[in-house]
């Protein structure tokens, strides 16, 4: 039952007739001493009266008696009442205002954008919908390294968008099948078969040889780059070289079939040159100018395969769209933007240009009129004197090509012929994502004038002034520091990169720099690539090591100290660095030194406790592990599924190698350990070399690394044979001078370690330890306890080579 109220009206009267405070509420804590007032009340008028007559409970300690009171009755009124409220029983406290937290500004993902030269907010026209297209490769010849360099980091930024950001990339790209090099290349390769094929006699061969060669050096006094002349030069150096035995063998009558062999071979291109100048327009069948793209195609697709490049989500190919192609080209006739002359159609750059919706070179005003560039963007069989004469200004360019004997072509209302190299993805990417898409992507070179005419004709098609929201382009590849150019056959292809460096590392050089700057392909930047992948490995190993170590379920979560809650702040720190930098302009070089940052941090973490012999937190380096395995898998560097770090594949299968082998390879080590510790204390010194031995020399052979640590278990790695079989040879050369430099360091006894340090020291006591500097004043007790443990440490170190010296070990 529920007491009454603990004032009866004498004292209810007494109390408020006090005028004092201080008084008054010293009253009331006498007579509450006397009362029972704890497990509730029946409220009368009086005891409202008097609640009122309180601000709040008194801060004075001995006053608990009414403090107490004072929260009993405010639980049951609900709250303080103010002067004039009801009060009453039923009352209820009230959940107080909340308050949201002020937060941070999200951070926004920006591009670096060719349209404006600058980095602009990400923004796609459909939601988290985002529609790209990419320029594809023209496929007359194998894939080199400046198509990794475009084609890896376009791939690095679309998984970015997809797996990191959330957006739903429909990415699109083209194969150019159709096009003046590839025309040329088909007629030559196919001209030169057939003169191989019908084994001309030794005279014809060098005849057909200097008529080449007179071709060549017409052309070589036309060229005025200086690499290229220079190139050309070493050909035909090369070819004249290559008839001189040829010559002699003629001279003297001596058997030339190898002679001949050779100059046919060294002669190729001069001689498919001079064949196709002569014979060219003869080539008919159109199969001829499909099997090249075609096998060409498919080494493409191979190439980025190996390079663990994702395929589009559509592939378009010139050859498949040329009824879109006609379409689109009449469409802009019919908008006043293009013309037919003498069987082809001209895009009028002029017209366009004045229309007040349109402009014409946005991407790279400053080159519009470059006659060079622009002749380079028509072909080298379109930029004829009789072709160039059709176009109403030299700033014009080819929409539709009327064919040449020679070359194929297709049926359309201007006469057969085929399609210009702009229009292609135009009319493809038009077909596909219509009047506008989010994202074009190309290299760098595409800027003008192959993407600046394309925004044009595509506008002109579409009558509007937005084809491409971001335009984003592929830095630069050099060699060495050198230019790059297929045309100066001065370039690595993919196939023999791949022979060198593996996927992975060829990724991890990209991600290493920035997208959109030049990129130097050369024995540095690779050796900067592989030091971070073995770094990267490494951390992987050493925590797949401390997760292998048997624990029960409860073992799993241990309590955090100083040190966990320091490198787990720094874990977050980190990660909020990467978001940063992948929102500005998908900034990978800085990620990868974030994530280094952060593997160092563990290293100094997981060092410190094995230095106190104390086991690492796994839960939370099982974290940070996965972070990073999941970054780098994002990042396309990390190829197949992987639970934790890089994978370890068996040779030509996709057997994962790590847990199928790792259980055996612990019992080895186990039985190892245990066969170590008998022959240590038995002192039988020949099963500690075969135990050396075992590990030095037999299992880097399969691939495996035990690592020995003093008082903790071994550690057992799995790797790449052939690096492990580096790191054995580096070893092998290092340890004469580092076992020189350890005997050394052991014939020194500790009584004199510190005797030769003048410099710092000036007195010693009798056993050779420091005691004052030299300034005369007495060593601090923390720097005299770090000497002694060195001092203990050489110590140790003195009595093993005593130890050696009299059972011979060393001589």
């Amino acid at each position: 039952m529920l007491c009454a109220s603990v004032f009866a009206a004498p004292a209810y009267s007494s109390i408020l007739s006090i005028s004092d405070e201080a008084a008054r509420v010293q009253a009331l804590n006498e007579h509450l001493s006397t009362r029972s007032y704890v497990r509730g009340y029946s409220l009368s008028q009086a005891d409202v009266d008097v609640f009122r007559q309180l601000s709040a409970p008194p801060a004075d300690t001995r006053l608990f008696h009414v403090a107490r009171w004072f929260r009993h009755i405010e639980a049951i009124l609900g709250g303080p009442c103010g002067r004039g409220e009801p009060c009453g029983r039923k009352g209820r406290r009230e959940q107080p205002q909340w308050s949201p937290p002020a937060g941070s500004p999200p951070c926004k993902l920006r591009l670096y954008n060719s349209l404006t030269r600058s980095k602009d907010v990400f923004i796609p026209q459909h939601g988290k919908k985002v529609t790209w297209y990419c320029c594809g490769p023209t496929v007359y010849d194998a894939s080199h390294m400046g198509h990794a360099r475009s084609y890896i980091s376009f791939d690095i930024l679309r998984r970015v968008l997809r797996d990191y950001f959330g957006y739903d990339v429909f990415y699109c790209m083209n194969i150019t099948d159709v096009d003046d090099k590839i025309i040329r290349r088909a007629r030559q390769n196919y001209l030169f078969e057939q003169y191989r094929e019908k084994q001309p006699p030794a005279a014809q061969l060098l005849d057909d040889v200097h008529a080449a060669l007179k071709l060549f050096s017409v052309k070589l006094r036309e060229t005025t780059d200086p690499d290229k002349k220079q190139m050309l030069e070493r050909i035909q150096h090369a070819v004249k070289l290559a008839a001189e035995p040829l010559e002699r063998a003629m001279q003297s009558d001596l058997p030339a079939a190898f002679s001949s062999t050779a100059l046919l071979a060294e002669a190729k291109d001069l001689l498919s040159d001079w064949l196709d100048c002569a014979l060219g327009s003869e080539v008919t069948d159109n199969s001829i100018f499909s099997q090249l793209p075609k096998f060409w195609e498919e080494e493409f697709h191979r190439d980025m395969e190996a390079l663990n490049v994702l395929p589009p989500d559509v592939l378009t190919r010139v050859s498949e769209y040329v009824p879109e192609i006609v379409n689109f080209v009449q469409k802009i006739v019919d908008n006043g933007y293009g013309y037919a002359s003498n069987g082809s159609v001209y895009f009028d750059t002029a017209k366009f240009a004045s229309s007040e919706r349109h402009s014409y070179g946005k991407l790279v005003p400053e080159a519009v009129g470059d006659q060079k560039a622009l002749q380079e963007g028509e072909g080298d069989l379109s930029i004829s004197a009789d072709r160039l004469s059709e176009k109403r200004s030299p700033n014009d360019f080819a929409l539709w090509k009327a064919s040449k004997p020679g070359e194929p072509s297709w049926p359309c209302p201007w006469g057969k012929g085929r399609p210009g190299w702009h229009i292609e993805c135009s009319a493809m990417a038009g077909t596909l994502l219509g009047a506008s898409m989010d994202i074009h992507g190309g290299g760098f070179d595409l800027r003008f004038p192959h993407h600046d005419n394309e925004l044009a004709q595509s506008e002109a098609y579409f009558e509007n002034d937005c084809w491409v929201r971001y335009f984003l382009h592929t830095g630069h590849l050099t060699i060495a520091g050198c230019k790059m150019s297929k045309s100066l056959k001065n370039f690595i292809t993919i196939k023999d990169a791949l022979k060198k460096h593996s996927a992975r590392q060829l990724r991890l050089a990209f991600l290493m720099h920035s997208w959109k700057d030049t990129l130097d392909y050369s024995s540095n930047t690779m050796e900067s690539a592989l030091q971070y992948e073995k770094f990267m490995n490494e951390f992987f190993l050493n925590v797949k090591d401390i997760l292998r170590a048997p624990v029960d379920i409860t073992g799993r979560f241990e309590k955090w100290e100083d040190e966990e809650s320091e490198l787990n702040e720094s874990f977050y720190d980190k990660k909020a660095a990467v978001h940063e930098a992948l929102c500005d302009n998908v900034d990978t070089r800085t990620v990868l030194e974030e994530m280094r940052a952060l593997v160092s941090r563990c290293n100094l973490y997981m060092a410190a406790r094995k230095a106190a012999r104390r086991r690492p937190n796994r839960a939370l380096l099982e974290s940070i592990a996965l972070y990073l395995t999941h970054m780098l898998t994002i990042f396309g560097a990390i190829e197949e599924e992987s639970s934790l770090g890089f994978p370890v594949r068996g040779p030509g299968t996709s057997l994962d190698l790590e847990s199928t082998v790792m259980p055996y390879l612990q019992v080895l080590s186990e039985f190892r350990e245990g066969v170590r510790k008998i022959a240590r204390e038995q002192k039988v010194p020949e099963v500690l070399q075969l135990s050396d031995a075992l590990r030095d020399d037999i299992l880097p052979e399969l691939g495996v690394r035990f690592e020995d640590h003093e008082g903790l278990p071994t550690v057992v790695k799995l790797g790449d044979r052939e690096a492990l079989l580096r790191e054995r040879e580096e070893k092998r050369q290092v340890r004469p001078v580092f076992q020189a430099a350890k005997l050394a360091k052991m014939k020194i006894p500790p009584s004199e370690m510190f005797l030769s340090e003048s410099d710092k020291y000036s007195k010693f006591d009798e056993n050779g330890l420091p005691t004052h500097d030299t300034e005369g004043k007495e060593l601090s007790k923390g720097r005299a306890k770090k000497l002694r443990k060195l001092f203990e440490a050489q110590e140790k170190l003195y009595k093993e080579y005593l130890q050696a010296v009299q059972t011979g070990s060393f001589q």
